[in-house]
């Protein structure tokens, strides 16, 4: 059973915004999400930046997305759900 959890963790789409500018994550994310809206979930990695997970949050309320933030061990993702 955990071959399989993890055999689809990692066919969980995912986008990692290390390194990108903040300009720019609106509109990376707004893609990401409109092409990957059948795969979810998702996992779109922040980092621990709040003004990024605030910028991703935004882009998910505007498309009426449910989502979660990481979990109690790294708060650095945001999961991604319908």
């Amino acid at each position: 059973m955990a071959k399989r959890f993890h055999e689809k963790y990692q066919q969980t789409p995912k986008l990692d915004l290390h390194g990108l500018k903040h300009r720019e994550v609106f509109s990376i994310v707004e893609d990401f999400i409109l092409e990957k809206q059948y795969d979810l979930p998702a996992l779109i990695i922040t980092g621990n930046s709040i003004r990024m997970k605030t910028i991703v949050i935004n882009v998910l309320k505007e498309y009426n997305f449910n989502y979660s933030e990481g979990d109690l061990y790294n708060r650095g993702y945001i999961t991604v759900l319908n």
